[in-house]
């Protein structure tokens, strides 16, 4: 971010296949929130997740992107400049369908929907990535036949502490907790949470004070509240919350999905983006973290949001919504944590976004 004019960055994800320019750098105005393309590049097939990491080359700044296709991979790119470029060739995953990545331990981690695995990729000094480190295969099934027929890795991230990498998969109903080998990039299986059969879970956040985490359901529109314990690497599933109101569930109603939760800085509030309902739900936190209660849902400014980020202020949300094909953002009321929209950027087939 560059923040002496008060302009930060974005990224933006977005599938090529259906028309989507692949990874967008835009702007960020850090007064009203507004985003303006800055360029584009098509150089990653289908680039549905990103994250941010830093290399030791001449730019300094390096984007990782999933390709999420059926041959799966993941490839770094210097963003140094406007648009970015590759750096290095683009590593296959030895996974299908990968949709979402993590850094961890000088290593770049993937979540394989199609083949429900995890796969670690080395970093190299200059940013770029080496072949596969190693694959940890899930294994299980749940009780949605069209969804939970085997394994669907759909996130991994590490936990606060560092000490773990967990992995969410969609067609177990559980969460893995993994150790990652400092000497060969290996996950070892440490634990496995169980959620309730049939809800999906999709992704995870956690609460800024480490001691909660949420897992986001898919199949059910749900938010599963979890305590961590860092020191044993152990994830206690509590209460399920719903994260829509009434009248958009049940019969005779179309089916929502929800997509990404996030977290509010001060731990006081919980966003969730749903597909379908196409909204932004509003979620209290108690002080302890325990307690989660619906206050609201908002649309999300577009049509079907795969995904939602809050800017590094933590006054704004942005919400990338796919079928309609833009990026909304949303300034958040402190007090209610209720967001009011400001703006759009039209980006065809958008996946996720992320800053700088």
């Amino acid at each position: 971010m560059d923040s002496s004019n008060g302009v930060g960055r974005a990224f933006i994800g977005s599938f090529t296949s259906a028309g989507g320019r692949g990874v967008t750098v835009a702007a960020v105005d850090q007064e009203t929130g507004a985003l303006t393309v800055l360029g584009a590049t098509d150089a990653v097939s289908d680039p549905s997740y990103l994250v941010l990491g830093r290399g030791r080359g001449p730019g300094g700044s390096v984007l990782y992107a999933v390709s999420e296709t059926e041959q799966g991979a993941a490839a770094a790119l210097d963003i140094s400049h406007d648009v970015p470029q590759p750096l290095g060739e683009a590593r296959p995953v030895d996974g299908n369908g990968p949709t979402h990545l993590a850094l961890a331990g000088g290593r770049l981690i993937t979540a394989n929907y199609g083949s429900g695995s995890v796969s670690v990729l080395p970093v190299l000094a200059d940013g770029s990535l080496g072949p596969v480190a190693g694959v940890l295969k899930h294994e299980g099934s749940g009780p949605d036949a069209g969804r939970q027929e085997g394994p669907h890795a759909h996130q991994v991230l590490p936990d606060p502490s560092g000490k773990w990498v967990l992995s969410v998969d969609l067609g177990t109903d559980s969460v893995r907790i993994c150790a990652l080998d400092p000497d060969t990039g290996e996950l070892r299986l440490h634990g496995e949470a169980l959620l309730r059969p049939g809800t999906g879970p999709r992704h995870l956040a956690f609460h800024p004070g480490g001691a909660h985490a949420y897992v986001l359901n898919e199949l059910e529109p749900t938010v599963t509240v979890c305590r961590w314990g860092a020191a044993r690497g152990v994830l206690e599933p509590l209460v399920e919350t719903p994260v829509l109101p009434a009248q958009a569930t049940g019969e005779g109603v179309a089916a929502s999905y929800p997509s990404e939760l996030v977290v509010s800085h001060d731990g006081r509030f919980l966003w969730v983006a749903s597909r379908g309902y196409d909204s932004i739900s509003v979620l209290a936190l108690d002080a302890t973290g325990e307690k989660a209660s619906l206050v609201t849902t908002v649309s999300c400014g577009g049509h079907w949001p795969r995904d939602l980020a809050l800017d590094p202020t933590g006054r704004r949300l942005y919400a990338a919504n796919e079928r309609s094909g833009d990026i909304s953002w949303f300034t958040v009321d402190p007090e209610t944590g209720i967001p009011s929209p400001n703006g759009s950027l039209e980006a065809p087939a958008a996946s996720c976004v992320i800053f700088a």
